[in-house]
């Protein structure tokens, strides 16, 4: 079974239409109606609908940390830095984890792309 995404409000629509393209399912916060979800919020909601939270959103970080150091379970997040990383190897990496994953891999996890 392979990963399905959450795009945090920030995520460019060209990461969006491209991973769209290469068959991944994506919803977006503002498809889902929680453009102005809080972090903590988004989460919760990323992870009843069991998908994985795709953000450049640093705070990510830091709050994925508390909740695991809590025991405070999470579908996942996958985080990148906006600055310097091409599309096309977002979309590789974006791809590859989706595909090669499934919920159970990534669940309470942080991962970062680019993939090293």
């Amino acid at each position: 079974m392979s990963l399905t995404l959450y795009m945090d409000v920030h995520v460019r629509r060209a990461i969006t239409h491209g991973i769209r393209q290469r068959g991944i399912d994506v919803l977006t916060a503002q498809d889902d109606g929680a453009g102005d979800m809080d972090d903590a919020d988004l989460l919760r909601r990323a992870t009843v609908l069991n998908r994985v939270v795709f953000s450049y959103d640093r705070d990510f970080s830091d709050l994925t940390a508390r909740w695991q150091a809590s025991g405070i379970h999470f579908s996942g997040v996958i985080t990148a830095r906006r600055r310097g990383l091409l599309l096309r190897h977002c979309l590789d990496d974006l791809e590859l984890l989706c595909k090669v994953f499934d919920p159970n891999d990534i669940s309470d996890r942080l991962v970062f792309i680019p993939i090293q």
